[in-house]
């Protein structure tokens, strides 16, 4: 608490996000300390949040009202820059994120943004490991190879001699492969799961490797251990190391790791990885500089046993359909080990979506009401067999209570809606107009982007709206082109979305896109690519797929682009 209370005197106004970041506590924790400073009137409820004056009196009492910041400004604390010559790569990478293949959360993967894949080829080269030499990446979601490749191809010559590859996903390795192809840099590729030792021709032959393993102490000694296997031999080799923030207990596990494989510490750098789709951590990792000694060996053989942070997870956590509100439960030993299995499979009682995170609870806890965990339905009931009866004398016979007779909420399949639901319904379903956003929406795309994030990436989400609406705040301030948002003819905004023109770098082909996506109460109406008449938009979301929405935009983005300017465009 003491830590929050510092960073909110310090940073204020802050959101939860950028308190995380300064105390390096996980999200959830910092917002329910949060939540706890509101109750006591000590926190606004106004976001981004700062200290009322109660909170500042107490700040004052603890002896810690000071502000000063000594964080360098220009480099955030990150110790690096990215120049200007190299802001051409930052777009580059930006647009292969684009069309790479997706995260895979249950691994622990959560790719890291294009600023930090230019960062990392830069830490490369400030600490002298580039240019030339050898590079091993073990595990590359993050597609650093092709940074250091697209670096190298802005810069006009390759600035590696070699950089192999390491990684199980055939799918993640043939994507390296078919961009590096035309970069000028030479990239091998190898499919091998690091479960078991490097293959023989990979030992010994690279100057410096980089990991970002899973965020596990048994992840970090795997990952760190085939590093190790394939540098070469004798001190000051160079192992660059990204992770997590975890708690003092599991980092020093952690650190015993790098010390047990011989390691030491060269350099060591706070909130350096920044990361898409990692909300729970504040979206951002450490970057840490290791070097090998003459003590450094890997004894690490075959692995066997949890090394992801869901293999090791004990709880499950419940989740609630929206459209149903059906509890589920997510996690070791339920029905569905992650969120995105029961986003692909449907609500098991109405087959909808999508479904909001809930509280974590043990897998032996008696689920609550409407909560589904197992595979399969319910056994019928067996019929018992009456005993004989006694020659004598009768028994009385007493009456069965009956069964109670399930309310007519919990059946499941289709329900009769109630009046007040068909009213929202109806409501939803009324014709909207569109215009240009503007400062005065941003509360309201706020709110719509994290309820986007919630959807798109459950108990990870970052759905602090004010962070949200910061960052397209921030975006406003350069150009509010394509910026469209959906409002009811009283005024009340009910949807938006970014529509904005990007140019393929490898095809100079020029197309339309929607980023991010419009709100989960909003979609457009279909209209022809050619037409340049106006459109209504309908916020009825939850009668409709996510995916089929997300579709319609993306088809009549270049409608929406066309009519965006039009603030009094009637309702068809």
């Amino acid at each position: 608490m003491r830590s929050v209370l510092r960073a909110l005197r310090r940073l204020a106004p802050a959101s939860t996000r950028d308190i995380s970041r300064a105390t390096g506590l996980p999200v959830p924790i910092v917002a329910a300390l949060g939540n706890e400073l509101r109750r006591r009137d000590l926190l606004t409820k106004e976001r981004p949040s700062r200290l009322t004056p109660a909170g500042l009196d107490v700040v004052a009492e603890l002896g810690m009202d000071l502000t000063l910041d000594a964080t360098c400004t220009t480099c955030e604390g990150r110790e690096l820059v990215i120049p200007d010559v190299l802001e051409e790569a930052v777009r580059r990478l930006s647009d292969l994120m684009e069309s790479g293949p997706a995260a895979d959360m249950s691994i622990d993967q959560s790719h890291c943004t294009p600023e930090t894949k230019v960062r990392r080829v830069l830490a490369l080269l400030a600490a002298g490991a580039l240019p030339g030499g050898n590079l091993l990446l073990i595990g590359d979601d993050d597609l650093v190879s092709l940074a250091v490749a697209v670096v190298g191809d802005v810069l006009g010559s390759p600035i590696v001699e070699r950089v192999t590859v390491v990684d199980i996903s055939p799918e993640i390795l043939a994507y390296i492969r078919k961009v590096s192809a035309g970069l000028g840099t030479r990239v091998e590729t190898v499919e091998h799961d690091l479960r078991h030792p490097l293959p023989t021709e990979l030992h010994s032959g690279f100057d410096v490797a980089m990991t970002d393993p899973p965020y596990t102490a048994e992840g970090a000694r795997l990952f760190l251990s085939r590093a190790v296997e394939g540098l070469r031999p004798g001190p000051s080799h160079s192992v660059f190391f990204s992770f997590g923030g975890k708690s003092p207990d599991e980092m020093l596990e952690v650190q015993r790791e790098i010390m047990a494989l011989g390691l030491v510490t060269n350099g060591y750098i706070r909130n350096f990885n920044e990361y898409q789709g990692s909300g729970i951590l504040g979206g951002v990792g450490f970057f840490q500089h290791l070097l090998t000694t003459t003590s450094t060996a890997s004894h690490q053989g075959d692995f066997e046993g949890p090394l992801y942070t869901g293999d090791k997870r004990t709880r499950q956590r419940e989740y609630t359909c929206v459209a149903c509100n059906t509890a589920l439960r997510v996690g070791p030993g339920a029905r569905w080990t992650s969120v995105a299995a029961l986003r692909d499979e449907g609500c098991p009682q109405c087959g909808k979506g999508p479904f909001r995170p809930g509280r974590l609870v043990a897998a032996d806890e008696p689920p609550t009401t409407l909560a589904v965990t197992v595979d399969e339905p319910a056994p019928a009931p067996v019929p018992v067999s009456e005993p004989a009866p006694a020659p004598a004398p009768a028994p009385i016979a007493t009456p069965a209570p009956a069964l109670a007779q399930p309310s007519h909420s919990l059946r499941p399949g289709w329900q009769r809606p109630t009046p007040e639901s068909r009213a929202a319904l109806e409501q939803r379903a009324r014709p909207c107009l569109t215009r240009q956003a503007d400062e005065g929406d941003l509360p309201a795309i706020g709110e719509f982007e994290a309820e986007i994030a919630r959807i798109s990436f459950g108990e990870d989400a970052v759905d602090d709206p004010a962070r949200h609406a910061s960052r397209v705040g921030r975006s406003m301030e350069k150009s509010k082109e394509g910026m469209i948002v959906a409002h009811r003819p009283d005024g009340d905004t009910v949807g938006w979305c970014w529509v904005s023109i990007n140019q393929n770098q490898m095809t100079a082909t020029v197309t339309p896109t929607s980023a991010p996506s419009p709100s989960p109460r909003s979609t457009t109406a279909p209209t022809s690519p050619n037409s340049s008449s106006p459109k209504a938009w309908s916020s009825a979301w939850p009668t409709a797929s996510p995916k089929s929405s997300a579709a319609s935009t993306s088809a009549t983005s270049r409608c929406a682009r066309s009519t965006a300017s039009s603030a009094s465009t009637p309702p068809l």
